[in-house]
């Protein structure tokens, strides 16, 4: 009965004009979004731990930016409280007595974050395509598994291994197995403690990130390979290309949207470096060490305990520096995404 009523109700809107079934459309159109709901209400329960999530974590603490703009006292009034500085505390950062080490810090950043853009992007997507020539199937899960396994140990761990593999025990100045293998191969000088070079820093950094994440961010990129068409793979082989040619004119179309997605989402965090690997990467070097260690986020960590000469806390430094940079990461997700869909068909909005 109810199924003969919905027909009979559709072809009655079948026979309005086109404004009278706009009005109808709207006029039931919180009608039809509840019925919705109530038909997948199993789906928008779990969502709500989402939305949740992002008010707290994500929309709550963009309050905290007014401290940016504010001499904040923690310890004696509120932020409304607080008198109003305007952009002071980016003055001070920028063009003021801390320009020199936010400026280095932001230096050493773009400097991690584009190296790794520039080696570690491609790793992926080659594992990928390793992956998706693999036939036996147990053998491709079992390498697959290995190279996902460094993304689920503990930064800790990870930092750990390479501080052992590096030195040995607390004594930096003690080369460890891979020091004296690299010094063996010629790659660098005999007796060379890495860890206690500058220049080797950030070798350090980006080849331990490529091997903790190459394997896990491969996924996206053997799914995107897997909805290929294998039809699309027998035209090619009729027209007598080889595995190079396939991969070229069959295999990489057919990820372009989903390479160009991923490298404006890459993009938009090059300036995103987190504190942790870095602080443990750095633990007890030396400030010439630091001077190609210290980023933004390490740097807005360093700046929460300071006091300024003329009255500001580390909290308004801090605060400015995070939102400066991540005005610059908005821009640059802006640019890429502008990029993109001048050049192509694809673009993230």
């Amino acid at each position: 009965m109810a199924k003969t009523t919905e027909m009979e109700r559709n072809m009655s809107l079948g026979d309005l004009s086109h404004e009278d079934l706009l009005d109808e459309l709207e006029r039931t159109r919180w009608r039809r979004y509840w019925k919705q709901i109530k038909k997948s209400w199993p789906i928008y329960v779990m969502l709500i731990p989402v939305l949740l999530f992002f008010y707290f974590f994500r929309y709550r603490p963009i309050g905290g930016i007014l401290v940016a703009f504010k001499n904040y006292d923690n310890y004696s009034i509120t932020i409304g409280e607080s008198n109003f500085y305007g952009l002071y505390a980016f003055k001070y950062l920028i063009i003021g007595p801390q320009a020199n080490q936010f400026w280095q810090a932001f230096r050493n950043t773009f400097t991690l974050s584009a190296y790794g853009l520039f080696f570690g992007f491609p790793i992926p997507i080659i594992l990928a395509l390793f992956f998706s020539e693999i036939r036996n199937e147990t053998y491709r899960s079992v390498t697959q598994i290995i190279t996902y396994l460094p993304r689920f140990i503990s930064t800790v761990v990870i930092t750990s291994l390479i501080a052992l593999m590096l030195y040995q025990g607390n004594n930096i100045q003690s080369p460890g197995v891979l020091n004296e293998m690299l010094a063996n191969l010629g790659v660098i000088e005999a007796g060379t403690p890495m860890m206690a070079k500058p220049e080797y820093f950030r070798s350090v950094y980006i080849i331990s990130d490529i091997w903790e994440g190459a394997g896990y961010g491969s996924i996206v990129y053997f799914a995107a390979i897997m909805a290929i068409s294998p039809t699309n793979y027998e035209a090619a082989k009729i027209d007598g290309a080889n595995k190079l040619a396939q991969i070229r004119y069959v295999t990489l179309p057919g990820m372009a949207p989903t390479l160009t997605i991923m490298l404006i989402l890459r993009i938009g965090s090059i300036l995103s470096i987190g504190y942790e690997k870095v602080l443990l990467l750095t633990g007890g070097l030396g400030q010439n060490v630091l001077k190609n260690a210290e980023v933004i986020s390490t740097y807005v960590l360093r700046l929460g305990g300071l006091w300024t000469s003329a009255g500001a806390t580390g909290i308004n430094l801090a605060a400015a520096a995070d939102m400066f940079n991540s005005f610059i990461a908005m821009f640059l997700v802006l640019g890429a995404n502008f990029i993109s869909r001048r050049v192509s068909d694809t673009s993230l909005f």
